[in-house]
């Protein structure tokens, strides 16, 4: 066999872009479809990768600090929290695709004048409070088609997880990773910065079934239930399976950096509801949702405190809240058997 030159210079020509990756899914799987929702994605990876930039800026462009306001829920707003719902807005109403919008930082939903088919949920800068940091950060988000009668209102987006079209995230750090599910798998793409695109580098990712690694904020420990505190207490017992190791700690304590590296190696992500916040502290619509699909689709599992399945929640604001436990499959059986 003749080798290329490309071949000869190990330089890979035939690279899948998330544009092409979308377009060939597209042409797969729904091939009279109208466009819109690949349309609507393409939109989402312009407000990542103008999010991307001024993250890498935001030291140098004084983006580092506080803005003096707060978002909806009570939460001190950074400044990158300000812009990054700005960026947001404007891609998803330039979009034309999007009728809705729901932010964290904003109180009401968005409602976008023409013809949208698609409400959106986002998270426009999780993570935000350690970003002086240096911390990775990300951007959180949720697809839901409109309902065949509706012209946009509240009740697109007070629907199940199950419901959603597609969902993921995009983690700033050392490099750009979107994950991303439209309901067949999970695939990561990296930012090229030199080519301006997201490249496919993890297609049809797995999680593996178990892990011994959990991630939860054990500083809330004397606010959780009995029963959470026991699961805790012997995940740290030394482990027959594991010839005698403890299950390893690992939090970060910006969920797209937790849930990405559970994601990737396996493991369990927790944030229980306790006695101080008896709701939970992470949102369902464009929190729990989008990475309860993902661990989903990536054969993972996503359970509430009580167990029952995250994506069969049915919220009744935009901005409920509830406890979350996802990741492995056989992690979260585990968690299951001290409910």
């Amino acid at each position: 066999m003749v080798q290329t030159v490309s071949d000869q210079m190990n330089v890979e020509t035939d690279i899948i872009t998330l544009t092409r990756f979308i377009l060939e899914e597209q042409q797969k799987f729904a091939p009279n479809a109208t466009g819109e929702l690949s349309l609507l994605l393409n939109s989402l990876q312009f407000a990542f990768k103008f999010i991307a930039h001024n993250i890498r800026r935001a030291e140098l462009v004084n983006l580092i600090g506080i803005s003096g306001t707060a978002n909806s829920t009570g939460d001190v707003q950074k400044k990158l929290d300000v812009i990054g719902d700005e960026i947001f807005i404007n891609a998803m109403k330039s979009s034309g695709n999007v009728k809705v919008l729901v932010s964290e930082e904003q109180e009401d939903l968005i409602v976008f004048e023409g013809g949208g088919r698609y409400a959106v949920c986002t998270d426009p800068i999780d993570g935000s409070s350690n970003i002086d940091a240096g911390v990775s950060v990300g951007t959180i988000f949720g697809v839901y088609r409109l309902k065949d009668d509706s012209s946009g209102s509240i009740r697109d987006v007070l629907r199940k997880g199950t419901e959603m079209v597609a969902a993921g995230y995009t983690m700033y750090g050392a490099s750009a990773h979107l994950m991303l599910t439209t309901g067949r798998g999970v695939n990561g793409f990296t930012l090229d910065t030199q080519l301006g695109e997201f490249i496919l580098t993890q297609p049809n990712l797995r999680i593996p079934k178990n892990r011994a690694i959990y991630s939860v904020n054990e500083g809330n420990s004397y606010y959780w239930p009995e029963n959470i505190k026991k699961y805790i207490e012997d995940l740290k017992k030394p482990q027959d399976e594991l010839k005698g190791k403890p299950y390893s700690a690992r939090y970060i304590g910006s969920m797209v950096a937790d849930i990405h590296r559970t994601l990737l190696y396996g493991g369990i992500f927790a944030y229980p509801a306790d006695s101080k916040s008896k709701n939970g502290k992470l949102r369902i619509l464009y929190e729990c949702f989008p990475m309860a699909m993902l661990m989903e689709e990536a054969g993972g599992a996503a359970v509430t405190d009580k167990g029952e399945r995250i994506l069969d929640i049915l919220p009744k604001g935009i901005h409920d809240k509830s406890g979350i436990w996802l990741g492995s499959k056989g992690e979260i059986e585990r968690f299951l058997s001290y409910l």
